[in-house]
């Protein structure tokens, strides 16, 4: 019996252990590739990420050095090519797109190629979400505070009558001692 036990522990453990490490590469990598990603000198920042058809896009990367223009390509969504010049803040080259009117809904690489000093070639990409809800509308919206108790039919100390509370408690209590009491005499050997 004691063996029993002790190997179903050891099997449960095993079992626990191999379905938290998966779970933990996946954590460890994703990490890894966020950090080569910012030790590689940085990638395209696309603002904002999320949409709607029309809207302006602005894309910008620390990639390319401080003197280093990029040509963009976002023929994915529709847009065409655009060109990242550098601006004034260092080493920051950025430009502007406008999705159009007629992008369908989904995820779009927006990619950019560097030219000029240093990082001639590199290439460089960042996502898009083209969505046909306002995200502006969607931040806008207060969520409604709910007003007054829950109408359970529970009851509760702050309800809407005190004396159907007190009511209840007396009744609470009055059923506890009288099972108390009934427990004693029977530990007693009392017959009821």
């Amino acid at each position: 019996m004691r063996k029993a036990r002790l190997l179903t522990t050891a099997a449960l453990a095993v079992a626990s252990a191999s379905l938290l490490a998966p779970s933990t590469t996946v954590a460890a990598a994703s990490t890894t590739m966020a950090t080569a990603a910012d030790g590689a000198g940085g990638g395209l920042e696309v603002r904002p990420g999320t949409v709607m058809p029309g809207s302006s896009v602005t894309v910008s990367t620390t990639a390319c050095g401080s003197e280093g223009a990029a040509s963009g390509d976002a023929s994915a969504v529709g847009a065409g090519t655009f060109t990242l010049t550098p601006g004034a803040q260092e080493e920051k080259a950025a430009g502007e797109f406008e999705v159009p009117p007629s992008a369908q809904p989904g995820t779009y690489e927006i990619v950019a190629k560097c030219s000029g000093s240093g990082a001639d070639g590199k290439e460089l990409a960042g996502d898009l979400v083209v969505t046909i809800t306002s995200t502006a509308a969607a931040r806008e919206e207060q969520p409604v505070a709910p007003k007054g108790y829950v109408k359970t039919g529970v009851g509760g100390a702050l309800g809407p009558d005190p004396v159907q509370t007190a009511a209840g408690v007396a009744a609470l209590a009055v059923a506890a001692a009288g099972g108390t009491w009934l427990l004693h005499r029977r530990a007693r050997g009392d017959r009821i």
